[in-house]
């Protein structure tokens, strides 16, 4: 497999161990999810670290490296294996029964650089991982302690529904966090918080369509009812949520980082150019908010 020619551009290196106070709530969004990680690295570059993450899906994932300090790495390995078919592709389908491949990206990650994981779980910061469980249809919340549970837990809030199969952690089984609620920053202020940082993977003006309901979810999740309820409800309660976060940012409640392009993708983009446009996107819309959000924090 060809090297992609562009991952010399992706800089490298690790955050410094400053911490800022506050909740930083990463939204999911698959391959767009890149541009949370363009974010993150310019966060990180810019010591801000902040104290506590909430990830959804693929906000999930891209808080691994953010909590272990290490600016690049996630960006360089997804870059480098999006064609790779053990991490996305019939590899994956065989060992995870999912499109992504999360045995072999934590089998291979170390193959770029190891995870710093005595920095992952250093206890001064917190990481809290959302899911779906499919019982109940449930927003579950796992936390980041000092086992490696959480990792089931990300695995579980990134498996996307109709083609992954459910995570089972306890003895109960969980999808994609973002079915039941994709964008939870309400728990942050259930937490007590007062500064409470948003990154979005759509335009601010974004909305989603409200289809037609697919019949697929009938018959795919015809023994879990609940889950079909998040499903049909998806759309409609997503665009309240983000009419609601429109309302908190005008009284500077919350301050909300999103894509200044629209971020118009199919929903698993190959295009290893149309890829990194979105990381470098990430990076110039955080690099040019950085000197507020660090002004938001510190008021």
């Amino acid at each position: 497999m060809e090297e992609f020619e562009r991952l010399k551009d992706i800089h490298r290196g690790n955050a410094s161990d400053i911490i800022t106070e506050g909740c930083l709530v990463l939204e999911g969004g698959a391959w767009r999810g890149l541009y949370t990680q363009g974010v993150l690295d310019t966060f990180m570059e810019h010591d801000l670290n902040i104290q506590t993450t909430l990830g959804v899906s693929a906000g999930a994932m891209a808080a691994i490296t953010y909590l272990s300090g290490q600016i690049g790495l996630s960006t360089t390995f997804n870059l480098g294996h999006r064609h790779d078919q053990n991490y996305f592709g019939v590899g994956a389908l065989a060992k995870d029964h999912g499109v992504t491949g999360f045995t072999y990206l934590y089998e291979h990650l170390a193959d770029i650089e190891p995870l710093n994981e005595e920095r992952f779980f250093d206890q001064r910061r917190r990481l809290v991982v959302t899911c779906t469980n499919i019982e109940t249809g449930e927003t579950e919340y796992f936390e980041k302690k000092d086992s490696k549970e959480i990792f089931y837990a990300i695995k579980a809030s990134a498996s996307v529904p109709y083609v992954s199969e459910a995570v089972e952690i306890n003895g109960k089984r969980y999808l994609d966090g973002g079915i039941s609620c994709k964008l939870p920053y309400f728990w942050a202020f259930d937490e007590g918080f007062d500064k409470v940082v948003v990154v979005r993977t759509r335009a601010k003006d974004y909305r989603k369509p409200v289809h037609r309901p697919l019949e697929l979810t009938h018959i795919e999740y015809k023994k879990y009812p609940a889950l079909q309820k998040d499903l049909l409800e998806e759309a409609p309660h997503y665009n309240l949520l983000l009419d609601r976060l429109d309302q908190l940012e005008k009284q500077g409640k919350v301050y909300v980082l999103a894509p200044s392009e629209p971020i118009n993708i199919k929903r698993f983009e190959g295009d290893l150019d149309t890829l990194f446009n979105i990381y470098d996107l990430g990076r110039r819309d955080a690099l040019a908010h950085i000197d507020e959000i660090k002004a938001y924090l510190n008021s």
